[in-house]
């Protein structure tokens, strides 16, 4: 569709917003960069050869028809594959192979957004525009908004690629135009071309479509800025300044007061402009999602099963360019089914090529980001698609890159700045998953062989060692881990430790796969074997069924039969946590007390035993289960390891408590505190700092069964203050407190009891029961 400006003086040009531009377009741009245009360079070179059109196509495998309409204009930006063919066919090497393909991708930048002049007119919106409420009531309030005296309201819209930051803008410019009496002006600023378009350019195109002819432009670019905020301020006009490229762009476009509105749309965050209002556009929410695929598909969505369609919204992962150019794909071929290509997007390493649908793709959108990095950059960029995990700090990136730390952060600043990253206040930095799939691709493309295994080289180990180190924190036979290792940032403290597994648990833990996957079994192993006392500590995480398999086949692979059934029984007592599997339980431990038969591992006999007789205490068979315990604690003093003593002390305690013998139980329980609480015992004193709240809580329990309600609630309340202390918060946990809510609404206490329940139930959901969870709740709110 053409729009037609009327001149300042009866002049007029035609404006081609959509679809391709008459030679004369190709000529305007051309003088206003200063250069050249691809076809008229590629004429002239054709004329140098003494080439006609034929026989250039003739040597270059490209049709004549369509090398006329490169040199015309009509197609500014050929793939760069024609133009490796043109250039092989013209013999172009050196600066002037490189000026043709560096035109040849400018011309595909402008292609993709129309250069504007004229009358700067609003796009047309687009009809099944969705979601962004919250969003668009920003807009509403920028509308109203007031204004310092001298200082325009301006709205800044940032985010990353393929989000709909234009038309989100559009929409909403569309939304407001009545408010604006004096006109909508819409101008691209190209912030993601080769050549953004300058900020004399702008202000030139700005200038005429508020009425001033050519010859009243004035030639400085402050003149220019300084009439154009004079027009601006006894007018009510919005302008969107779409795609911007740098503060120093857009400063000169900014109104000085008054009732006019200025829009910006940029990639780039923009830190430097004062006085804005932001809002960062982020990926639609799942419900949303759908919502735009079905309105785009319209009614052929009623033909494809409601869940494939969801699979799709889910796997475009909230940005609308991805999901319409999926929509697309399916409208345009009414044979598919939306579960194919379900199917197909399941593929990594095919997912991102099905993100094409005509001239939409969605790598374009990223590449144009990815083009403005410095070399340094683009290569920290694709290296981290090698980081295991969804997330990562500037310590890995570090190491991923290969880079010191002080560059990791400068690189990761522009990669946030460009929308290729997203970054939290913990520090930390995660990939859309589109975009992973981008960098992936990038690593691959132009990272040689060699280059990309050095870099999983690098990221594998340190991950490993890292994790190994920081879990034996928590060993009571390492104290604090040795800090030879220059290459490590070994944490400094129990808390730092515990926090760093944590929140890298998935890199780590990816990290432990890829070096089983490659034979490093012995940094397998001992990762996994360094786990066991932190896994303790977070009882609920969903990775230690993973992390004690790949112990155990690492362990095989060794041919070490002692850790093969020590990992063996760690997976026993993953099947003890709730919802705990008793007969998994039994698996494990009868597969660990063979392997530690036949490598004579007496230690781990005990074990097996003992995970046995929990197995069995969780099938009601408690009367089967105390010879077991009996049997592993003779063998636990005898080998002089007190900490495990104890430990079946007390599971043999919880049997006789199960059994209903309460008084029994109680004093097996205080037998183990008392040596928890003894110094000479022989217990390690970490073990019985952490061993000692669960020993109190059994007994509140016991006391609680016996009818001594006052000091079951005081033995119970200390126990879980201890829990707090270690920060411990678990179904043990939870237990407790709902057991003490019991107890203190039997003594009348109820409004202590309900505080109890609610926290209880905090715990519980915390932990995924949402059962207890529900119950606690209820009995917390329950009528007096």
């Amino acid at each position: 569709m053409d729009v037609i400006e009327p001149g300042g003086q009866g002049r007029s040009e035609r404006v081609h917003r959509l679809g391709r531009r008459p030679p004369a377009a190709e000529r305007e741009w051309g003088s206003i960069t200063g250069r050249p245009g691809f076809g008229e360079v590629l004429r002239g070179h054709r004329r140098a050869a003494r080439l006609t059109l034929e026989r250039l196509a003739e040597a270059s495998g490209v049709s004549a028809r369509t090398l006329s309409d490169m040199e015309r204009g009509r197609s500014k930006g050929p793939q760069h594959r024609t133009v490796t063919a043109l250039a092989d066919a013209l013999s172009l090497d050196g600066e002037a192979r490189a000026e043709l393909v560096e035109l040849a991708r400018d011309g595909r930048l402008r292609d993709h957004w129309t250069r504007p002049s004229g009358l700067c007119e609003l796009p047309r919106s687009v009809a099944d525009f969705t979601g962004h409420a919250a969003e668009l009531a920003w807009m509403g309030d920028l509308l109203h908004a007031e204004s310092s005296p001298g200082v325009g309201v301006v709205g800044l819209i940032t985010g990353s690629a393929g989000l709909g930051k234009t038309t989100f803008a559009v929409r909403a410019a569309h939304s407001v135009r009545a408010s604006f009496p004096d006109g909508v002006l819409f101008l691209d600023l190209f912030g993601m071309s080769q050549q953004p378009l300058g900020a004399g350019d702008a202000l030139r195109f700005l200038l005429r479509a508020l009425g001033v002819t050519d010859q009243h432009v004035p030639g400085d670019i402050q003149e220019r800025a300084s009439l154009y905020r004079s027009l601006l301020r006894d007018k009510r006009v919005l302008v969107l300044l779409d795609n911007a490229a740098s503060e120093e762009q857009v400063r000169p476009l900014l109104s000085g007061g008054g009732a006019s509105r200025t829009l910006i749309t940029t990639r780039r965050l923009l830190a430097g402009l004062e006085g804005v209002r932001r809002l960062v556009l982020g990926p639609l929410p799942a419900p949303e999602s759908l919502e735009l695929l079905t309105g785009i598909l319209g009614e052929r969505a009623a033909s494809d099963e409601e869940s494939a369609l969801a699979r799709l919204a889910e796997l475009c992962g909230g940005l609308p360019l991805a999901l319409r150019i999926i929509a697309n794909r399916l409208v345009s071929r009414p044979e598919w089914d939306a579960a194919e290509l379900a199917a197909r997007l399941a593929n990594e390493e095919r997912r991102l090529e099905q993100f094409t649908a005509g001239d939409l793709k969605i790598a374009n959108a990223f590449g144009m980001s990815y083009e403005q990095l410095a070399d340094s950059a683009r290569r920290l960029f694709r290296r981290l698609a090698v980081t295991p995990g969804r997330d990562f700090d500037a310590a890995l990136t570090a190491v991923a890159g290969g880079v010191p730390i002080e560059d990791a952060w400068d690189a990761l600043d522009d990669l946030v700045d460009l929308g290729l990253l997203q970054d939290s206040s913990a520090g930390r930095y995660r990939f859309h998953d589109l975009v992973r799939l981008f960098a992936r691709e990038r690593l691959q493309e132009e990272e040689p062989p060699g280059g990309r295994e050095a870099v999983t080289e690098r990221v594998t180990p340190w991950l490993l060692r890292m994790a190994t180190m920081s879990g034996r924190w928590f060993e009571p036979g390492y104290g604090i881990p040795d800090r030879a290792d220059p290459g490590l940032s070994v944490p400094s403290s129990e808390e730092e430790a515990d926090g760093w597994l944590r929140v890298n648990a998935d890199n780590w833990l990816g990290a432990m796969r890829a070096a089983a996957d490659g034979g490093r079994h012995s940094l397998v192993l001992d990762c996994a074997e360094s786990m066991h006392w932190f896994s303790e500590r977070w009882v609920h995480s969903p990775h230690w069924h993973e992390v004690f398999t790949l112990g155990a086949e690492s362990a095989a692979a060794l041919g070490d039969l002692e850790q093969q059934a020590t990992q063996l029984n760690y997976l026993a007592w993953v099947h003890s946590v709730p919802p705990a599997d008793p007969q998994a339980m039994l698996r494990y431990a009868a597969e660990a007390l063979e392997l530690a038969a036949q490598g004579g591992a007496k230690a781990q006999i005990a074990w097996s035993h003992e995970y046995t007789a929990g197995a069995l205490l969780l099938l009601g068979r408690a009367d089967e289960a105390i010879p077991l315990s009996l049997r592993a604690a003779e063998t636990f003093k005898a080998l002089g390891d007190m900490d495990s003593y104890v430990q079946t002390l007390a599971n043999v305690a919880n049997c006789l408590r199960d059994e209903g013998r309460y008084a029994e139980a109680l004093r097996q329980f205080r037998t183990a505190l008392a040596l928890m609480d003894g110094e000479a015992s022989g217990m390690t004193p970490s073990v019985a700092t952490h061993s000692r709240p669960f020993a109190l809580i059994r007994i509140g329990q016991c006391l609680g069964h016996l009818g001594r309600r006052g000091e079951a609630i005081t033995t119970l309340s200390e126990g879980i203050a201890l829990l707090d202390t270690l920060q411990v918060s678990d179904f043990r946990h939870a237990g407790a407190l709902e057991t003490l809510a019991v107890l203190l609404s039997e003594e009348g206490r109820t409004g202590e009891s309900r505080r109890t329940y609610a926290l209880a139930a905090r715990v519980f959901e915390a932990i995924g029961d949402a059962q207890a969870g529900n119950r606690c709740h209820a009995l917390a709110s329950a009528a007096p």
